[in-house]
């Protein structure tokens, strides 16, 4: 019997993560040990239930009706597992998050390790990822993400406020390729691109005229999954890049970098920490949540003193 439950917990976590690798960091077993665990669990059951290539791993049906009997279960355990951190004087447990890496970045350490501080109870499980994710089946507590993005049946708490992108590269490279003056010329000079994961199409430059937005499909001479990357040869010369606003400050006060085309850069809605409405947020979660409203505030604090 208790093997069972040791290939159905490891069955959830490969069903959940899409792969061995991350399921076994997830529960703490080796990549081979998921691997012998699930096969054992097939075997008992006399079906497959995932599809194995050297790149992926995807559910077979028998596999997503199994996942889908599973699931509610799953979500009763994790809601016991929470309700018992409720029990204690302080919270307590671990907090999964989910964040994409710009977000990350803007964020910087000094909200989480304040957090980590202010609750030695609590262990963070933070996953840094463009790629597009559903937090609740992916058994994350809650997601940082654009709020253009959010569904509109989640929470939405505010994390940075506004932002602003800004089209910026080197005096060597205005100086050799001249400076656009609208967005549509940016098809004639190299561009340094970006866009989530392999495989998905690159970023479409968003720009805003006379109250209007419109995109551009920059030509890229470079096309990564690193923006940080792209600001680093932007600055060696190499071409044009488009950053949020806050990235690139310290360069352009510097004068590594110079900013073009700013009156078409108008500001948008940051990033938010979502979590889903119909679930009552945990006590960890809470306590991240009131620590977030206390450091923005603490921010604004401090911007409106200089």
């Amino acid at each position: 019997m208790s093997g069972d439950f040791d290939g159905m917990a490891v069955f959830l976590a490969v069903a959940e993560t899409k792969g061995f690798r991350a399921a076994g960091e997830r529960i703490g077993i080796s990549h081979s040990a998921v691997s012998q665990t699930l096969r054992r669990l097939e075997d008992r059951l006399g079906v497959a239930l995932v599809r194995r290539t050297t790149r992926s791993v995807h559910l077979t049906e028998a596999g997503e009706r199994l996942y889908g009997s599973l699931r509610p279960a799953l979500d009763e355990v994790r809601a016991a597992v929470a309700a018992l951190g409720e029990m204690g004087d302080e919270p307590r447990g671990t907090l999964r998050v989910h964040t994409s890496s710009a977000a990350e970045t803007l964020i910087g350490e000094s909200l989480l390790a304040g957090f980590l501080s202010a609750h030695p109870h609590v262990q963070l499980d933070l996953v840094v990822s463009d790629a597009p994710i559903d937090i609740v089946a992916g058994g994350y507590d809650a997601g940082i993400q654009l709020g253009e993005v959010i569904d509109k049946d989640m929470v939405a708490v505010p994390v940075t406020g506004d932002l602003r992108l800004a089209v910026v590269g080197a005096p060597a490279y205005f100086a050799r390729r001249g400076v656009p003056k609208h967005p549509r010329e940016l098809v004639e000079h190299d561009c340094l691109n970006w866009h989530p994961t392999a495989g998905t199409v690159p970023y479409r430059w968003e720009f805003t005229e006379n109250g209007r937005d419109f995109s551009v499909a920059v030509p890229a001479r470079v096309l990564s999954t690193g923006a940080a990357l792209n600001r680093r040869l932007a600055i060696a010369g190499l071409g044009v890049t488009m950053s949020y606003e806050g990235h690139v400050r310290e360069a352009l006060d510097r004068g590594e970098l110079v900013r073009v085309l700013e009156k078409f850069c108008e500001p948008f809605p940051g990033y938010y920490l979502y979590y889903p409405q119909r679930r009552q947020a945990s006590r960890t979660l809470r306590a991240l949540i009131d620590h977030l409203r206390a450091w923005r505030q603490k921010g604004r604090s401090r911007k409106a003193g200089r």
